[in-house]
This record gives C-alpha cells, sequence and structure tokens, in this order.
C-alpha cells in the first residue's frame, strides 16, 4: 500500500518540509511516485521513518542516523550505549544546573544567602517551599512589610540565622506543649505564646503590628506551606495551626485593650 505525503506527515506526526529535508539528505526517499509524479511511501517506507524518529528522539544528528541504517557493519547497541551515556551524564549536568537554579530562586525569593550545608545546618528540618515563596512573594510584593523583612532576612549572618532557629526552635517546643496540655487557644499562656511570636518576627525581620500578625496566622492555618516554615512536619499536630491563629487573634484583641 502507498501513502502520500500529506498521509505520512499526519501518520507520524512531522511535517512535510521534514519528510522533503529527510528525501532531499538521502535519509529517506520514498519507493514510488504517483503518475503525477507526486512521492509515495511504503510500508517499508514507513518502518524506516519510524526507526528515524525513534534515533532523533535520542538526539542522533542526521548522518549519524544515516550511517546506523545503512552500514550493515555498523553496530547499533554500540551506538545506543554511547548515545546513552552521553544523556546521563547530560541529565546530570542539567540537575546540577537545576540545584544551582533552584538555590539562586530560593535566595532571590527567601532572603535567605546561606550556602546549601549552611542552611542544613542551620534550619535542620525547616525547609523553604519555593512554590509557596513565589506566590508569598507575588501576593506582598507591593507590602513595605514584607520587602523590609526580605531585606533583612539577605543581611543577616549565618550566626544570626542560628540565633533565630534557636529561638524559633524553643518557642515551638512551648506552643506544643500548651497545644499537648490542652491549653485553651484564647488562655493567657497561648497568647503570650503568640505575642513573644509577634515581638521575635518584630526583632529580627519587621515590625508587626497585631492586624499583620493576624495576617500571618491565617496563612499558618490556611497553607501548609506556610506552617511548615514556622514548625517542621514531624513536630505538627492535627489542628496545631488552628490553635495558633486563634492565640494569635485573641492576643491581637488582648493588646487592643491594654492600655499603651
Amino acid at each position: 500500500m502507498s501513502y502520500s505525503v500529506g498521509q505520512v506527515s499526519g501518520f507520524a506526526g512531522v511535517t512535510v518540509r521534514t519528510l522533503h529535508h529527510y528525501d532531499k539528505a538521502g535519509l529517506l526517499s520514498p519507493s514510488d511516485r504517483s503518475p503525477a509524479g507526486y512521492r509515495l511511501y511504503s510500508d517499508a517506507d514507513l518502518a524506516r521513518l519510524q526507526q528515524i524518529l525513534f534515533y532523533r528522539e535520542l538526539g542522533f544528528p542526521l548522518d549519524e542516523i544515516a550511517t546506523i541504517l545503512e552500514d550493515p557493519q555498523a553496530n547499533a547497541l554500540d551506538q545506543l550505549r554511547a548515545r546513552h551515556r552521553l544523556l546521563n551524564e547530560q541529565i546530570t549536568k542539567l540537575r546540577r544546573l537545576v540545584e544551582v537554579a533552584e538555590q539562586a530562586m530560593e535566595v532571590q525569593q527567601t532572603g535567605v544567602q546561606l550556602t546549601p550545608e549552611e542552611r542544613f545546618e542551620v534550619f535542620g528540618e525547616v525547609a523553604f517551599d519555593l512554590s509557596y515563596a513565589t506566590e508569598a512573594n507575588l501576593k506582598w510584593q507591593h507590602s513595605e512589610g514584607h520587602q523590609r523583612s526580605m531585606a533583612r532576612a539577605a543581611a543577616h549572618s549565618k550566626e544570626d540565622w542560628a540565633q533565630i532557629m534557636a529561638e524559633a526552635g524553643a518557642w515551638r517546643q512551648r506552643l506544643t506543649a500548651a497545644f499537648d496540655a490542652s491549653e485553651p487557644a484564647d488562655g493567657e499562656r497561648a497568647m503570650d505564646l503568640a505575642e513573644e511570636h509577634r515581638r521575635h518576627i518584630s526583632r529580627w525581620f519587621t515590625p508587626c503590628p497585631t492586624d499583620m500578625h493576624g495576617r500571618i496566622a491565617d496563612d499558618f492555618a490556611a497553607d501548609p506551606r506556610a506552617f511548615a516554615l514556622l514548625v517542621p512536619p514531624t513536630e505538627q499536630r492535627p489542628g496545631l495551626a488552628s490553635y495558633l491563629r486563634t492565640a494569635v487573634h485573641a492576643n491581637a484583641v488582648r493588646q487592643s485593650d491594654t492600655p499603651q
């Protein structure tokens, strides 16, 4: 059975121009012509095209494909092994580039300018989710507080971050202890912890009035990625994020009622 250029183009998902190029290069010439002179491809031609497209998908240049298909002495297996090694090398290189790009993105979007080794040493299980960092930057990009916080974060040294995380770790232990002891979220102990967290933000990042603190706590309760920045998943309990949100909002009411 014979097929026109247009039919083969549709079958194989390649353009007519590509088929003409393969013909001109001597890689795939149609076996027949119609009475009007149009190219006609046989089933054998289609099988050869399938081989060509297979090797092209692996990245083989056309001249190497021609050698593999035309030279009966050519060892296709050796060619494939060589291509396999090359592809693995390229994959390794691309993975390194991805890591570099992610590190650069993380610095830009989290403001934490530490090496990966320093990050692991300082932050441990607390990990930055780049998708959340991106969304947060877009959401708060016009916020003066967010901009100030990013600038302060970028200026912190490794020693600063070590102290920040030590304070945060001790605070987390007290928060989970209050939660585990069933202390009311709007009780004094929980509200004191909320106030401590608010002052921690103000001291290390940006002035954090109670309304801003409330929005931060709302994010913690609504988005697990945000809460994971505060409490690693291994230390979380069901309902802990909502507990903190309630404590933060209760503390805001308490602060508004406190004479200045």
